[in-house]
């Protein structure tokens, strides 16, 4: 088990939670509206891209299924999709050993990549505050800011 990997995933738990709390408060016009100038257009499909992108990677190193296309409907369906990742994060942490063994990883297009158990962690979470930061950015966009805590940041370990 890789303690260290959980508690800091715990941390990003919390971190969601926080967001996915404030995208319950928005009109699913807000949620939905199309802007083609940010990364993936609205969003639920941020959100949807990301949890997609957890899922594909940690499939890359033998946990769950990936799934593509999440369009959730409501804040719901995304908090939904977030659990699918949870359990999959979860089977990895304790299922995985050899953390930092190199493992070469071949898609069916050919394309190869020499990758770790703890990179297929890490790589999703800080792809998830970069479009988290993108979010809080078309949010403002929209005229419907973030309200504050938490913004761009991790949550403190206070908040677990």
């Amino acid at each position: 088990m890789a303690q260290d990997l959980r508690t800091f995933y715990r941390l990003v738990q919390r971190t969601r939670a926080g967001v996915l709390d404030w995208l319950e408060t928005l009109p699913p016009e807000v949620l939905h509206a199309r802007r083609d100038d940010f990364a993936f257009g609205s969003l639920s499909r941020v959100y949807g891209h990301v949890a997609e992108c957890y899922l594909l990677w940690l499939w890359r190193g033998g946990v769950g299924q990936p799934e593509r296309n999440l369009q959730p409907r409501d804040a719901a369906g995304l908090r939904e999709a977030f659990a699918r990742v949870d359990a999959a994060v979860e089977q990895a942490l304790s299922s995985w050993t050899d953390w930092d063994e190199p493992f070469v990883f071949t898609n069916e297009t050919g394309w190869e990549e020499t990758l770790t158990r703890r990179w297929l962690v890490l790589h999703p979470i800080t792809h998830e505050f970069h479009h988290k930061g993108q979010a809080l950015a078309l949010a403002r966009v929209l005229g419907h800011p973030h309200h504050g805590q938490p913004d761009t940041d991790l949550a403190p370990p206070g908040w677990l």
